[in-house]
């Protein structure tokens, strides 16, 4: 539970907004939509601290959206945009290690996702389009 406490006061610093907390499951629901940041999933599931957001959701799988995708998990400084069970959704995932986690490193992962947001929004929403 001290891992999900320093995990609730780094959001805090952060200014980040809680939409949901689930004490018993050690998961945090987070917003900051002037970043991009929308229903962002933090969950401590020791040893790690899994970070999850909803990006796009696909209307079909191709091969060239799926390419592009690899290329920029390429260019992200942290986390990747990966697929969800069914490919049908594109997500946005990081894991940090909850024993060392610190501010800084939380906040670089938030900042990697909005960071990557600003500089893809076209192809996203392209993929999300079936333009891609």
């Amino acid at each position: 539970m001290i891992d999900f406490d320093r995990v609730r006061e780094y959001v805090a610093e952060l200014g980040l907004v809680v939409l949901k907390q689930d004490e018993e499951e050690q998961m945090l629901v987070v917003e900051d939509e002037p970043q991009g940041i929308k229903s962002l999933m933090i969950d401590c599931e020791a040893p790690i601290v899994v970070l999850e957001q909803l990006i796009i959701v696909l209307p079909e799988l191709k091969l060239k959206t799926l390419e592009r995708l690899l290329q920029i998990n390429r260019e992200l400084v942290h986390g990747a945009f990966v697929l969800n069970e069914n490919s049908t959704q594109v997500l946005f995932r990081d894991t940090l290690q909850l024993e060392n986690l610190d501010l800084n490193e939380l906040k670089g992962s938030i900042n990697a996702l909005s960071l990557g947001l600003a500089e893809h929004a076209g192809e996203l929403i392209a993929f999300a389009n079936g333009d891609v």
